[in-house]
């Protein structure tokens, strides 16, 4: 834990060297990239404050410098507190910004609201079968949050996913063994049928309503689909104990 936080609050360094720079080299570019957007995801999804934020880089700053620290290791053990605090505060924020939005998309022509909460919206009518939860499929999807910015996407990518369908998110799960061959829809995932409070670090807010259009290109055969393969699509299952 304190390595992961250690390496994520190396991204406010970067941040400050580029603001001073006028002029920076491609070393220097590089490094302030791995600051700005990609060390940073660590933090950000925590919305520390701008002071908050001063404190943190206070101390990795005498850490890097070798200056002693001016707390003692007692206060380790209080990082989780802090950073549970932080990300139930984030959790309820997204929960509310949801609520409207999924009041919003239950209205939308042809919207079906599932037991689940997860509405269900048709695109494209598929034909022949539909997926049982136990099968592989091969999709196309487009994931976004509910102001249209996109977290992940295999049609941007161009290379269509392939997972069991038990293995991703119950609004997956359920809404995927809607669909027949050919089928598309779109799903909008409240926050416990996808990433509940804790989210994908990095990636998704804990408590965030997800968007996704999905497309069943092909129920994979056992046969053809081999060994089975790593998930690693935002759709993913959670952990255990972390949905």
């Amino acid at each position: 834990m304190k390595r992961m936080v250690l390496l994520s609050l190396m991204c406010v360094i970067p941040a400050v060297a580029g603001a001073q720079e006028k002029t920076m080299t491609e070393d220097q570019k590089t490094l302030y990239f791995l600051g700005h957007n990609v060390l940073s995801r660590n933090l950000k999804q925590f919305d520390f404050t701008p002071e908050e934020s001063r404190y943190i880089l206070m101390g990795l700053t005498d850490s890097m410098n070798g200056v002693e620290g001016k707390v003692d290791e007692s206060y380790g053990p209080k990082i989780n507190d802090l950073i549970g605090k932080k990300q139930a505060g984030v959790a309820k924020q997204e929960k509310e910004k949801g609520k409207a939005f999924l009041q919003k998309m239950a209205k939308e022509k042809g919207a079906k609201k599932l037991p689940s909460g997860v509405i269900y919206i048709a695109m494209k009518e598929g034909k022949g079968a539909s997926p049982k939860a136990t099968d592989m499929v091969k999709v196309h999807y487009h994931g976004t949050f509910p102001d249209g910015k996109v977290f992940d996407s295999s049609v941007n990518r161009g290379t269509p996913a392939e997972f069991p369908l038990n293995g991703v998110i119950p609004c997956w799960t359920e809404g995927v063994q809607k669909l027949k061959i050919g089928g598309k829809a779109k799903l909008v995932c409240p926050s416990d049928q996808a990433y509940g409070d804790q989210g994908m670090p990095g990636a998704i807010p804990g408590g965030s309503t997800l968007v996704f259009e999905v497309e069943l290109l092909e129920i994979v055969k056992a046969e053809a689909a081999g060994e089975m393969p790593q998930i690693v699509t935002p759709a993913a299952k959670p952990a255990e104990g972390k949905k």
